[in-house]
């Protein structure tokens, strides 16, 4: 059985209206007191004098609510409804009126330590942003949704980090560190479906701090400097390649030189030695003897 509760508006009149009638009773009491007691050196009328406790128990109807702000209505255990708009009411003075702030909330989650979906250790924090959307939800579904949003957002954060690789799958894909956008979509979603039974709305969720575990980021580290350099000399290789051919071809193309063999693998050698090589190469100048 669904026992969950629906907001809905609850009735109240204008704050000036019932303050105006609260004065014109107040007068018409204080009247019958001084006018009986002075000009008629009477007792005051009996109406007037329940009349008092009456303007006090009237008095507690009156309440105030600023801009983003809700008041739920409660009669007698019952939910009597919702004030959603900023501004000055009368309401019936036995509701219990619990305020609910409507503005957004921002949750930093600590640091988590998560494993991504390879098994490596990685250390994740993420910021929530998000607000009572249903308050009649939030008030009565749950004890604490303040403690709600943030054990759920803890969640949704493991849960959406050891579903992708730090760095990407084989082809570069579902990757946490270069997705960030379709991570925090992600994320704000998951934790959408686990507050929504709250009456909570996820603004927004983005992840903020991203990093090996300690304990293999220096390894991690080295493999990336690794497959950094392998794809450095790659494309210097290809460079290589691509110079020495040009040079060949417009060396024979233009009839600078023939080449044999011989000089060919000579050339070839000498050029991808200077091409590739990472320190200062010396050039060794051949002297053919007389």
């Amino acid at each position: 059985m669904d026992t969950q509760i629906e907001e809905r508006s609850a009735r109240a009149l204008p704050g000036f209206l019932a303050l105006a009638i609260w004065f014109a009773l107040a007068g018409w009491i204080a009247w019958s007191f001084i006018g009986n007691s002075v000009l008629h050196d009477a007792p005051p009328e009996p109406l007037a004098i329940f009349g008092i406790p009456l303007l006090f128990l009237l008095g507690k109807g009156f309440t105030i609510l600023e801009p983003n702000q809700a008041a739920v209505m409660i009669f007698f255990g019952t939910y009597a409804g919702t004030l959603r708009d900023g501004g000055f009411y009368w309401v019936n003075p036995f509701y219990k009126k619990r305020k609910l702030s409507l503005r957004a909330n921002n949750l930093n989650t600590p640091t988590l330590k998560v494993n991504d979906l390879a098994g490596n250790p990685i250390e994740v924090a993420a910021v929530i942003v998000w607000r009572v959307a249903d308050t009649a939800r939030a008030t009565f579904d749950v004890e604490d949704y303040v403690a709600y949003v943030t054990m759920q957002s803890e969640s949704a954060v493991r849960k959406v980090v050891s579903s992708r690789w730090y760095d990407g799958d084989t082809a570069g894909e579902n990757s946490l560190r270069g997705d960030l956008d379709a991570v925090a979509r992600a994320l704000a979603e998951t934790i959408q479906e686990h507050v929504v039974m709250a009456g909570l709305e996820i603004v927004e969720a983005r992840i903020t701090h991203l990093a090996y575990a300690p304990e293999i980021a220096g390894a991690m580290l080295r493999r990336q400097q690794a497959a950094a350099v392998v794809a450095a000399r790659t494309q210097i290789v290809e460079g290589a390649v691509s110079m020495l051919k040009m040079s060949l071809d417009r060396l024979e193309s233009e009839g600078i030189v023939k080449l044999g063999e011989a000089e060919r693998v000579r050339l070839v050698t000498n050029l991808m030695t200077v091409l590739v090589s990472e320190s200062e190469t010396q050039p060794v100048v051949s002297v053919a003897s007389q």
